[in-house]
Formats: C-alpha cells, sequence, structure tokens
C-alpha cells in the first residue's frame, strides 16, 4: 500500500476551549491536512459509519477543519451497506483527495463498509502516495488486519477476555488500541501479542497519533506511542493456565514514542528524535 495512513487515539484536539495541548493547537488535524495532496484546498470526505450519532459527529469535524483553514469537506454518511455501494457515494470517495474515519465502534463501521464497493475503492486510492487515510478511535482500531473489539481494562491481562476479529486489514502485522492510557488499556494488547508475536501491539494516547508510510511510523501530537514487540519473549504461560487466569510473559520489548520519533516497520527498530521545544537547556 502506498498511501499514508494517520492512526489517531481518540480525543484529538479540535481547538476548542480549555483544551490541555502542551505544544501546539490542533497539531494532529493540521498534519492530516499538510500530508494531503491539495494541502487546505483538498477534497477531504469524513466517514461517520462507526457512530450512532453520525449527523452531529460529521458536523463537528467540519467545524473542526473549516476553523484551520480546511474547507474544502464533505459527510459521507453511510448507515447500511447499500449506501456503502451507491454511484454518488463511490463518486464523491473517487474525487476525495483524503478521508477522515471519525470514532464509534469500529465493529459497526466494518460490518457496514468490509467487502462493498466503497471498501474496494478505498483500497485502491490507498495505492496513490498522495492519499491520506485518518482514523480516530474506532476509524484507528478498524485500520490494522486484526482489531480488539471486546477486553475490559481490569480483565485484559487475563487469559481469554480479549475478543478480536477482522479489520479493514489497511495494514499488515500490526493491531492498535485507542483511548490507551486514559481508559487504563495496556494489558489489551499483552494477550494478542502473545498469542502471536509476529503482530506488533500499538497502543495509543488520546490526542496521539503515528502516521505510516513507506514502512515508517512517525509520532505525532503530544502525547504518547507504547508498542509492545513479542518477537523475544522467551517463555509464557499461555497454553498452561486456564481461561481467566493472570497471564506471565517472560522478555516482552516495549518502546515508547514522543513526537517526531520514528518506528521502522521492517527492521522493527525505534529512532527517538525530539523536537527542539521539549529538549531541555543547560
Amino acid at each position: 500500500m502506498k498511501g499514508k495512513l494517520l492512526i489517531i487515539g481518540g480525543g484529538e484536539d479540535k481547538g476548542e476551549k480549555g483544551s490541555n495541548v502542551d505544544f501546539s493547537d490542533e497539531i494532529i488535524l493540521r498534519r492530516f491536512i499538510s500530508e494531503s495532496r491539495l494541502k487546505e484546498e483538498s477534497r477531504i470526505e469524513i466517514i461517520t459509519s462507526a457512530s450512532s450519532i453520525p449527523d452531529e459527529v460529521g458536523k463537528d469535524y467540519v467545524k473542526a477543519f473549516r476553523k484551520i483553514g480546511a474547507k474544502n469537506t464533505g459527510v459521507m454518511i453511510m448507515e447500511c451497506r447499500e449506501e456503502a455501494d451507491d454511484k454518488k457515494i463511490l463518486d464523491r470517495l473517487n474525487h476525495a483527495d483524503a478521508v477522515f474515519f471519525t470514532g464509534g465502534s469500529q465493529l459497526r463501521l466494518t460490518s457496514i463498509l468490509g467487502g462493498t464497493q466503497f471498501y474496494t475503492l478505498l483500497l485502491k486510492k490507498l495505492e496513490d502516495p498522495h492519499f491520506i487515510y485518518a482514523g480516530t478511535s474506532a476509524g484507528a482500531a478498524a485500520a490494522s488486519e486484526s482489531m480488539m473489539i471486546e477486553g475490559s481494562s481490569e480483565d485484559a491481562a487475563e487469559k481469554g477476555e480479549v475478543s478480536t476479529t477482522t479489520g479493514l486489514g489497511l495494514v499488515n502485522h500490526v493491531i492498535f488500541d485507542t483511548h490507551f492510557i486514559t481508559r487504563g488499556r495496556i494489558g489489551r494488547l499483552f494477550e494478542i501479542v502473545v498469542s502471536n508475536p509476529t503482530v506488533l501491539g500499538v497502543g495509543l494516547e488520546e490526542n496521539t497519533a503515528l502516521l505510516i508510510y513507506r514502512d515508517k511510523m512517525e509520532a505525532v501530537g503530544p502525547g504518547l506511542a507504547i508498542l509492545l514487540d513479542g518477537r523475544s519473549i522467551t517463555d509464557s504461560n499461555l497454553l498452561d493456565v486456564i481461561n481467566g487466569a493472570p497471564l506471565s510473559i517472560e522478555n516482552m520489548t516495549m518502546h515508547l514514542m514522543s513526537q517526531t520519533d520514528i518506528f521502522d516497520l521492517k527492521t522493527m527498530k525505534l529512532k527517538i528524535d525530539n523536537p527542539p521545544e521539549v529538549v531541555g537547556k543547560e
């Protein structure tokens, strides 16, 4: 896949009053625009299929994008599979420079769009290196080949407490979890990674994103991304204990990424590159 992906942990700043963003207002949404083909002039389509209140959510994002100079935006409301095959919808996607998938339920999103003409065209659009897909919360979780759909924060470090299903498959061998620190979800990735150590577990704090392009992931925004790499695991009790029992894992690798750090998905190495504004002065 040659296009760009911007995977957002949810709660991205929209320039609203009371925001606690430390570095730069609307940094993630601005980066989304800057990475698109025509910048502020790009045609942006907002996809609200994951949400149970699509009209309200769509209007919020149109307002947010207009505030930072991107006025050529529209909202695609697809609440059933038939609408995802509608010619007018497909024409709009065909002319889009960028798409933004909102939060809600990732299962709702994939069940509506999976296998439709809209989905097929989206994959085709992502063969264009100038096209960008952004997804926040459910829109982020659904981007991976496998996605989490169940698993509470309290019980997720126990065997059998996390459920997954097939996602949109925009990126392989990676699984995303969102609202990661705010909702205490680090345990939700443990079983996923130990069950198949070829899968990189990625947990995104709110108001944090990863820009994925040409097998590189760059951290965007003021928060943290937590990566769990299971290839170094030497032992676990996964196969020995019953469902509901606590998991034990030896030698799992964890990386913490902050703004401008880059993780190489081919070499599985992290390059730490602190921006000037966060480097302490002597």
